[in-house]
């Protein structure tokens, strides 16, 4: 059986059991992404250790191959080394830039191509990809002087840009996106003047702590209201760096809930990155009442990291909102799960965010737990989940969603009853080896 499930059409997922053992989740998807980009137009060599050797980092690596950058082969267990091209020296390729199914490729490569002057590029990706927003990057890029061109005004794939002398400016974002912010900091990079991102809220940080590591002139301040401001003085020379990249607590997250759900269960996660603006997920298992312990904290590389032990209890249910959500939307689709299992009712707020991911999740996730027999209500900007009714197994389909597979894969374990999942090898394009991890811990 495949190791990342691309040959399986469908899988078998048995009901009940706990989970046991000792794991290392997959490097962190964020962190692999900018390590590549930013090692690509720094001076000399970046050695990246614990890179996510899957499909989404490898399309960012295929895309800065096509422009000149050496990025040696992304393997499990390999170091990876990218031979820096210094600010200016991407190439213009020869050939379109396929993204994938990868919207922070897509999204940070505006950023990161609108300042080449004299220079063309079109990126394309996988049909999902072409239906992902794109004009929440264009937009502001275009307030310095960037030419981003698509379908649907700019908004959807293929995207053509042709490079332009970048202008210094503000640029407020209307909501908290990391994506969005670092598209803009990488141009910043290559613009005639100093910019400014003003964010309503703290999203992720990982470019802004990076980016300082390579060497940027980089500032911070918090504004009116907490806003943030980020200011990128441009001209300064980045050097290649020794990144070690943590486990992403995104996929760690699943074994958090399963850990914390099925009866008996004991599981530690090694070398999980605990990046404040990544923790939400610990806050509300926390408010949930999980037995989760961090030990070992630690810091690598600018990068908080820890282990997580985690043992089964009894969860009560959780109401979030918008307030939280930059630090985890992308555990929403787990934290539905989790709801299933507390008596009394739980409330998702202001994740509108999620109807443009790799597939609409409110209605994806709401689709599928009601085929278990879960009592959902699916509301514009999020979920209220009725639980402590059991589900039962049933024919799943993560629908071409990573997220979806490993969240159902969990609710599967926790059901009453064998489920069949299909489409369960899009796993690997965020945890390639989910299915020999959850075989091994899932007894």
């Amino acid at each position: 059986m495949s190791a990342t499930g691309n040959s399986i059409p469908s899988r078998n997922l048995k009901a009940g059991g706990s989970f046991q053992g000792h794991i290392k989740v997959p490097g962190d998807k964020s962190i692999s992404h900018r390590s590549l980009m930013f090692g690509a137009i720094s001076e000399g060599t970046t050695t990246i250790e614990g890179l996510l050797p899957a499909a989404d980092p490898i399309s960012t690596a295929v895309s800065l191959r096509a422009m000149g950058v050496k990025v040696s082969p992304i393997e499990t267990g390999q170091i990876v080394t990218v031979e820096g091209v210094g600010l200016d020296g991407l190439q213009e390729p020869k050939q379109i830039l396929d993204c994938g199914n990868s919207g922070t490729t897509m999204r940070l490569m505006l950023g990161l191509l609108a300042g080449r002057e004299r220079r063309h590029f079109v990126l394309d990706g996988d049909t999902s990809l072409r239906h992902r927003p794109m004009r929440r990057v264009g937009q502001p890029l275009s307030l310095m002087g960037a030419d981003v061109r698509g379908r649907d005004h700019g908004n959807m794939a293929p995207l053509a840009v042709q490079g332009r002398t970048l202008h210094g400016t503000v640029v407020r974002t209307p909501v908290a996106s990391a994506q969005v912010k670092s598209a803009i900091l990488l141009a910043a990079l290559t613009a005639n003047d100093v910019t400014t991102v003003i964010e309503p809220s703290q999203s992720r940080d990982h470019s802004e702590r990076m980016l300082r590591a390579f060497g940027a002139d980089l500032h911070l301040q918090v504004g009116e209201e907490m806003s943030r401001h980020i200011s990128v003085h441009p001209g300064t020379i980045l050097r290649g760096q020794n990144v070690v990249v943590p486990g992403d607590i995104s996929s760690a997250a699943f074994w958090l809930v399963a850990g914390a759900l099925a009866p008996g269960s004991d599981l530690t996660i090694e070398n999980v990155g605990l990046n404040p603006t990544r923790t939400g997920i610990l806050d509300i298992l926390d408010q949930m009442g999980a037995k989760i312990d961090v030990l070992n904290l630690r810091n690598v590389t600018g990068e908080p990291m820890g282990d997580l032990h985690v043992q089964a209890g009894s969860l009560q249910p959780f109401d979030f909102g918008g307030e939280i959500m930059p630090r985890l939307v992308d555990e929403v689709p787990i934290l539905s799960v989790a709801a299933c299992f507390c008596d009394g009712e739980s409330h998702i707020r202001g994740a509108a965010e999620l109807r443009v991911k790799e597939t609409d999740r409110l209605a994806v996730m709401t689709r599928q737990l009601r085929a278990m027999g879960a009592n959902i209500e699916e509301r514009e900007d999020g979920m209220t989940i009725y639980g402590g009714r059991p589900l039962s197994g049933a024919l799943l389909d993560s629908e071409s969603d990573h997220r979806v597979a490993m969240s159902l894969a969990v609710a599967a374990a926790l059901a009453n009853g064998e489920s069949t999942l299909n489409r369960s090898g899009i796993t690997a394009i965020s945890y390639p080896t989910f299915w020999d991890d959850f075989d091994r811990l899932h007894c």
